[in-house]
């Protein structure tokens, strides 16, 4: 089997796949600085709790905008399944051309995301990742990665509000009933939720505009469910998409001879 692992800047996913089929997923906390025998302890442990003998899983695929732990996730993935793990990056076959200034900046999720969206509804397609940040990337009608949008995640900007602002506090991220809050729980509420259903409508309607008209629209990502609802532009929740698009990845890898 298959282990996918998205490595994110606040969590990591894994996902393991029996074929095409994902037979188990996860979700922790990403911590910078953990070394591969750390690794390979919560590894053995994420198993076990789900009584997956460590001996099925025979090859991995890991992406990670965390730079510093790429290292770590490679030895604990190469010792867990014998052999070295597929690593999102430069020279890695993705099937996909990428249509920017400079690929080497790219980010690893998004390739991913890109991949996994145009294998799913083809293109031209848009997909927005709700995250630490929320990443808007687009592929093409021809399947090509055109570029995208960067703007701060939900979460982000709720803890910069809160930590500038004295007599705001920390508010659970849920959707209030109406838009006029009626308290200031509820007025954060719906500037947290609403407003970003609105950026998120107001950067797809521009891209749309520049790609000749609307596009599917996809939503992944820890945060994609709160906003999702509130959203007109976006037309599907594919919240394994990442896992897909790395399980998409290292099989053109293997098909090529590559991983």
């Amino acid at each position: 089997m298959l282990l996918a692992v998205d490595v994110g800047n606040t969590n990591t996913v894994l996902g393991l796949y029996d074929g095409e089929r994902l037979a188990a997923e996860w979700r922790v906390a990403t911590v910078r600085g953990r070394t591969a025998d750390e690794l390979d302890v919560q590894l053995a442990g994420l198993l076990a709790r789900r009584a997956i003998a460590p001996s099925t899983v025979d090859a991995a695929c890991v992406s990670s905008t965390v730079p510093t732990l790429v290292p770590s996730w490679e030895g604990a993935l190469e010792r867990a399944t014998g052999r070295p793990p597929v690593v999102i990056g430069p020279g890695i076959r993705t099937g996909m051309p990428m249509r920017i200034d400079n690929p080497r900046e790219l980010g690893p999720d998004r390739v991913v995301n890109a991949v996994a969206a145009f294998a799913l509804v083809g293109g031209p397609c848009v997909v927005v990742d709700f995250g630490t940040s929320t990443n808007f990337d687009v592929v093409s009608r021809e399947g090509e990665f055109l570029g995208g949008v960067i703007a701060p995640g939900i979460e982000v900007s709720m803890e910069a509000l809160f930590a500038r602002a004295a007599r705001l506090g920390a508010v659970e991220l849920v959707a209030p009933p109406t838009a006029i809050g009626k308290s200031t729980v509820a007025c954060i509420q719906a500037g947290a939720v609403f407003g970003f259903a609105g950026q998120v409508d107001g950067i797809v309607r521009r891209i749309w505009a520049e790609l000749g008209g609307p596009c599917p629209t996809l939503a992944t990502g820890g945060l994609a469910e709160l906003v999702v609802p509130h959203a007109e532009t976006l037309d599907r929740h594919a919240p394994m998409l990442t896992l897909d698009g790395l399980r998409l990845i290292w099989q053109r890898n293997q098909d090529e001879g590559g991983g």
